[in-house]
């Protein structure tokens, strides 16, 4: 273990783990724990030792110049504070990596470790996942747990998944038997818009965790990159025959599978969202409160987007279909019930 600062004294702490690889589809899981970090100022004040647990042949350093001085930037796994503040402040330990190539048990101890010291009352773990979902609609995020008591508080499903996992799963199952109260959310990517980032799946995600632990998220950017990236897919595939086809039919799928969600607990969740937002205190860097748009505050996750560093706007790339697209249920059932 690297110590970088003191470990601080936080408030109702809730550690908040994203790890880039398997578990990480589109970089979405990743890049929520990067928006929190940047909108909230984190300050790192640890990191675990690279040579523990990465293979530097797969997750290779980086060398960079810094004033002329060449440095060495080693693929680790970092933690960084939040103080949210605001009526009633939280603080948020984040934690942000890669998955780690090996000693998982010991990698998930050293977490513990920090989440036990630190005095954390719950932790979640931020995935996401390939699956048949449209890119037009809002991306669905499940939440669940391996403790049965808090998939009721919370109204989480149980974990019934049975077969490969990743840190995420790991880290999971290493909460349970800690003791300590763990909740993973799991955002579905569509499988042919695949490449990150997608700020959609991101949105969604953070929409999701700011229900789970009722804190306001301040969203930057996110809505409207969000909203481009989905008006860029859109136009992209308008212009391929089969992947709009393709869409459609997804299209059709999901909104039959949804009626019911769609005219209870979905707007019953947006409509508290609203109303958080509305009456909230302002996050750092936000003058007030904004609500999310419907189908984008939840929407749909994956795909690949660029932003053009001239005009701050951003824009997909060209969707390519899969060949042989799998079913909707092997994609989502792996990682999506690993918590």
């Amino acid at each position: 273990m690297i110590e970088l600062e003191g470990v601080p004294e936080l408030i109702d702490p809730v550690m908040i783990c994203a790890f880039e690889g398997w578990n990480d589809a589109g970089d979405a899981a990743s890049s929520a724990v990067a928006h929190l970090d940047r909108e909230w100022k984190g300050e790192v004040f640890a990191a675990l030792d690279a040579e523990d647990y990465y293979d530097f042949q797969v997750n290779r350093p980086t060398v960079w110049l810094d004033g002329g001085v060449r440095k060495i930037t080693w693929p680790t796994t970092r933690l960084s504070v939040v103080r949210t503040g605001g009526a009633k402040p939280r603080d948020l330990v984040l934690v942000r990596g890669i998955e780690p190539s090996m000693r998982w048990r010991s990698f998930c101890n050293e977490i513990l470790g920090f989440a036990h010291e630190l005095g954390v009352e719950m932790v979640v773990i931020l995935g996401s996942l390939l699956g048949d979902t449209p890119h037009t609609r809002p991306v669905p995020v499940s939440g669940v747990t391996s403790d049965p008591d808090l998939a009721r508080t919370l109204d989480l499903e149980e974990s019934r998944y049975e077969g490969p996992t990743g840190i995420v799963g790991i880290l999971q199952e290493a909460c349970t038997h800690a003791g300590v109260p763990a909740v993973s959310l799991w955002a579905a990517v569509p499988h042919y818009v695949s490449q990150p980032p997608n700020p959609k799946a991101t949105l969604a995600l953070l929409n999701r965790l700011e229900d789970l632990i009722d804190l306001r998220v301040p969203q930057g950017e996110l809505p409207e990159d969000a909203r481009a990236w989905q008006l860029g897919v859109d136009q992209l595939a308008a212009e391929d025959s089969e992947v709009a086809e393709y869409v459609q039919s997804l299209e059709e799928a999901r909104d039959t599978a949804d009626l019911p969600e769609a005219s209870g607990e979905a707007i019953a969740r947006e409509f508290e969202r609203y109303l958080r937002r509305r009456d909230g205190q302002p996050g750092p860097g936000q003058p007030g409160g904004l609500a999310a748009e419907p189908g984008v505050a939840e929407g749909g996750r994956d795909a690949s987007y660029l932003r053009d560093t001239a005009s701050g706007r951003t824009r997909p790339t060209r969707p390519q279909p899969k060949d042989e697209p799998s079913s909707g249920e092997e994609e989502t059932e792996g990682p999506d019930g690993e918590g």
